[in-house]
């Protein structure tokens, strides 16, 4: 994956018109072969020039002219007008669509010239200047020192890409996606600034991760800050504010036509939903676009169905890393999307036919959390990465901005100290020779030498009950507490020497079915839509699409202690009526006859392979 070279822009400013920057020789000489148009680009156009263009392009209106002065309508403004605008300037319908005839076939004699980057995934991409000049950040460049599945590459061997890729992977899938619905309904308006917005947002949304990626947030965080609320899409909002004010790049956005205050609003917005004001009492909650464009919400992150662009991403891109094969082919989805109206709002909507590959789709992200996500050894790996981090942090100094100090979990807290903190951490504690660090050294030391905690098994609680966080913090305690009879000696376990993991497992809404969130048109009737009942679809699917995992790991490498901490976890499995464990009986043969249900063979498994396990005994 190439990159300009962004080190040497941070040095000195750029010139003033970013369009007129080439990085190659070749670049420069193919695009300046008319020396007029390099000269004169329409974004560097003023009034007079502006008013001289319409005069020779048909348009002598003293009207119409008297009108482009008096709202200074010039470079970018005046590349991209949009009707709305040209409409609310009073301008009537037929010159209007003349006006924006004249001024598509403007833009289309001066392209920008695009920086073309070699994706794994999607092939040659190519990425608008104005992207490249996001890209080419030190904020930006951060993200080529976060693994993307974080302690995943310590099982999966090709799990070594990063949020850099996967970030650019977003941005143009956003571009094509948005693009394609430009093309299939000019109706819709959709400009050049809805499409560069769109494409920055997906470029910018994982700005806020933190050292590998969801470990930082879903682990490290909860366990040094007990009872904080804290997303990294928060924190992405808050870098993309620090990424164009530190790099000066508003002057930048400007050139290509972005407003400032509404087009940066939408751009946040998309990363991390509505921005919550005092006076946000309209019952439409987006400052960045109306309601008439709400669909442009739903291709980042989509919060109704959870169909966007992130995901086909990292679909398609963590399983070639990973070694999967990938199921779903977003190709297809962007052949069907259209943006049709349901209860006076628009939205994105696909096929009928298309609602079986949809289940493929969430049943895919669902076993990439099973397989990979999820898998047992990268997540103790983590949980020991974490415990290092914790007994870490208060000794790690990292400097932010007026030369304040933060340490691993406060550098959140300041940008310019969020900025030096990657997984470059995890080496500086490596490597420290600071008597401090020794007991956080050590346990990195353990993760090298694969000196990990020990699995000890995994159950589920019944249906009806669901383990909050308030319960799986006092579950150590209660697996120390649950000493076998059957052991006639103290084994001495006590609540510190067991980790409790509660995962959960959906399909991306909780115990939702997001499928029922997604709207479908016939091939009859493009504009009339409705949802689709799971039994319409097939009898095949699933029943429930939420569940939760137990897992539990000891601390302890001694074999001996190793068996007896695995009899204490089937003693609290039987105790809290969980589900056996998968060799229960084979750990615990002396206490898996004391829980009958775990010894009922039901009728549906009499034919198949299993057979009444108390038969062995």
């Amino acid at each position: 994956m190439s990159s300009s070279n962004g080190e040497g822009a941070f040095k000195r400013p750029r010139p003033a018109s970013p369009g007129n920057v080439f990085h190659t020789p070749e670049k420069r000489g193919s695009a300046c072969r008319d020396p007029d148009s390099c000269r004169s680009h329409p974004r560097d156009w003023g009034i007079e020039q502006v008013c001289n263009f319409l005069r020779s392009s048909g348009f002598e209106d003293p009207e119409l002219l008297r009108c482009f002065r008096e709202k200074n309508i010039a470079g970018s403004s005046f590349l991209y007008l949009t009707e709305s605008e040209l409409e609310e300037m009073g301008i009537e319908t037929g010159v209007r669509q003349n006006l924006l005839n004249c001024l598509s076939k403007l833009v289309q004699r001066h392209v920008d010239i695009m920086k073309v980057f070699n994706d794994p995934i999607h092939g040659h991409i190519e990425m608008h200047p104005l992207l490249v000049r996001i890209i080419d950040t030190p904020q930006f460049q951060r993200l080529r020192y976060i693994k993307q599945l974080g302690g995943c590459y310590y099982v999966f061997p090709g799990a070594s890409h990063n949020r850099f890729e996967h970030s650019l992977g977003v941005s143009y899938l956003a571009g094509r996606l948005i693009r394609a619905l430009q093309k299939r309904q000019p109706e819709l308006d959709i400009n050049q600034r809805d499409i560069l917005c769109v494409q920055i947002a997906g470029l910018c949304h994982d700005l806020g991760h933190g050292p590998f990626s969801h470990m930082y947030d879903k682990r490290f965080i909860p366990r040094v800050c007990s009872g904080t609320e804290w997303k990294h899409e928060v924190a992405s909002v808050k870098m993309f504010e620090y990424l164009i004010d530190s790099n000066d790049l508003r002057p930048v956005l400007e050139y290509y036509g972005l407003k400032l205050d509404k087009d940066i609003d939408f751009i946040k917005e998309q990363i991390a939903g509505p921005i919550k004001t005092e006076n946000n009492s309209s019952s439409w909650p987006y400052r960045g676009r109306p309601e008439e464009k709400g669909f442009l919400y739903e291709i980042v992150a989509n919060k109704t169905s959870g169909i966007d662009v992130d995901k086909w991403d990292y679909f398609a891109r963590d399983c070639h890393h990973l070694g999967f094969k990938n199921t779903f082919d977003y190709v297809r989805f962007v052949k069907f999307a259209r943006v049709c109206e349901f209860e006076k709002k628009k939205h994105i909507c696909t096929r009928d036919k298309e609602a079986g590959n949809l289940y493929d789709m969430f049943h895919a992200r669902n076993s990439l959390h099973r397989r990979a996500y999820q898998h047992k050894i990268s997540n103790i790996i983590e949980t020991m990465i974490t415990d290092a981090f914790l007994k870490a942090n208060q000794y790690i100094s990292i400097k932010g901005s007026g030369g304040k100090t933060y340490n691993i979990a406060t550098a959140r807290e300041d940008m310019e100290a969020y900025t030096k903190l990657t997984d470059e951490i995890f080496l500086r504690i490596l490597h420290s020779d600071q008597p401090e660090l020794k007991e956080a050294r050590e346990i990195l030391c353990k993760i090298k030498r694969r000196d990990l905690y020990k699995y000890l098994g995994q159950t589920q609680p019944k249906e009806d009950m669901e383990i909050t966080k308030e319960r799986s913090s006092k579950m150590a305690e209660e697996i120390a507490k649950s000493k076998p009879d059957t052991l006639s000696y103290k084994a001495g376990l006590k609540p510190e020497d067991f980790i409790v993991d509660v995962i959960n497992m959906d399909y991306g809404m909780k115990k939702k079915n997001p499928v029922n969130y997604v709207l479908f048109y016939s091939k009859s009737n493009h504009n009339k839509v409705f949802r689709i009942p799971k039994e319409h679809v097939s009898k095949l699917l699933p029943e429930k699409f939420e569940e939760q995992q137990i897992r539990v790991y000891c601390k302890t490498a001694d074999e001996d202690t190793i068996c007896d901490a695995k009899k204490y976890f089937v003693q609290w499995c039987i105790d809290n009526n969980f589900t056996e464990p998968q060799d229960g009986d084979i750990v615990a043969p002396e206490l898996t006859p004391m829980k009958p249900d775990w010894n009922v063979v039901k009728d549906e498994e009499k034919d198949g392979s299993k057979t009444n396990r108390r038969l062995l005994f």
